[in-house]
């Protein structure tokens, strides 16, 4: 593990939406599967790509989007369940990571926001 939490359990999030994308065989759901891979491996991206930002505004703006494509891919997931595409324990299990990627994806916005204003 490296020193940032948020990196590290968003790059997990990213490998368990890819298994899950990768495992659900359900003919004509594909246009599903591609909106859950797109915004679950988004989320990690914008993230490693935020550590790498060229101002503290481009930082938020990156966790902003983060944060956006976490709801988005728990809409997906929910979908996913709802429509017995997954079980209810790889639903329970992933939206739990989403949502604790998501609370530490606000307070960093909340305090990145603070440190700009000061």
């Amino acid at each position: 593990m490296t020193e940032n939490k948020l990196v590290d359990l968003s790059f997990e999030f990213a490998k368990k939406i890819v298994d899950i994308a990768d495992g659900i065989k359900t003919p004509k759901s594909s246009y599903m599967i591609d909106q859950l891979a797109r915004a679950g491996t988004s989320v990690g991206a914008n993230i490693h790509e935020a550590q790498y930002a060229h101002s503290k505004s481009d930082f938020v703006a990156k966790l902003e989007i983060a944060l956006k494509e976490a709801n988005e891919t728990s809409y997906w997931l929910k979908l996913l369940y709802e429509t017995k595409r997954i079980n209810e324990i790889e639903y329970r299990n992933t939206e739990i990571l989403c949502g604790n990627i998501r609370r530490l994806l606000i307070a960093s916005c909340s305090t990145a926001k603070q440190n700009i204003i000061k």
